[in-house]
């Protein structure tokens, strides 16, 4: 089973891509459990939360892991938590870096911010300060040594980007980032089996959260 995870700073389009490629492969889509908190706490996150959250996260993940069978898309996973916890508090448990590389995702597609920035006072506060998270969520997929590509434009250039670089994965090459690579604009790929996307009826997409 592939894991495609959408990942990327605040406000920029990843639930709504998500959802779409969800659409488009009939496959399980995992939502950002961190926005099912804020809603029952009625509040934003704080740093005694961090390791609730990350708990939340993967309890959801698992949930849908059961459902899938080719294709399982997720809307941010740990690294969200983990860029966050660090930025915001800084630092991170051990344990949630430990846990992202027993469980990373196999192509993660990073979601540019030429998108427009809209408020929410609950998890939002860094609009003047994009490129800075942005390059956060950069930096992070290559310590973490995790497959990545930018995706950006619209949302059409976003799916028909994204549809592509999933296609070369699933035809054996993967991608692979670099560490002396700061961004992923060229790809490297090498010869590796990745399963693909079973043929199978359309699954709805599991909300854990709203839009980000």
């Amino acid at each position: 089973m592939m894991r495609l995870v959408v990942t990327g700073s605040e406000c920029t389009g990843k639930s709504t891509l998500a959802r779409a490629l969800a659409d488009h492969f009939g496959a399980p889509c995992v939502g950002e459990y961190v926005r099912t908190f804020v809603h029952e706490q009625g509040r934003a996150p704080q740093a005694g939360d961090v390791e609730t959250i990350a708990r939340g996260q993967i309890a959801v993940e698992d949930v849908s892991i059961g459902l899938a069978t080719g294709l399982l898309v997720l809307d941010t996973d740990l690294l969200s938590t983990i860029v966050y916890s660090r930025h915001y508090y800084g630092g991170c448990p051990q344990w949630i870096s430990t846990a992202l590389s027993r469980r990373p995702g196999d192509l993660y597609l990073l979601a540019g911010i030429d998108v427009p920035w809209v408020a929410d006072a609950t998890q939002r506060d860094r609009g003047h300060r994009r490129e800075e998270m942005q390059q956060l969520f950069r930096a992070a997929l290559v310590r973490h040594s995790l497959a990545f590509e930018e995706v950006s434009g619209s949302l059409l250039d976003r799916l028909r980007r994204s549809l592509g670089v999933i296609g070369a994965a699933r035809s054996g090459r993967r991608c692979i980032t670099r560490r002396d690579e700061p961004r992923s604009s060229i790809l490297r790929y090498s010869k590796t089996r990745t399963s693909g996307v079973s043929p199978e009826r359309r699954r709805p997409c599991m909300k854990h959260g709203a839009h980000r």
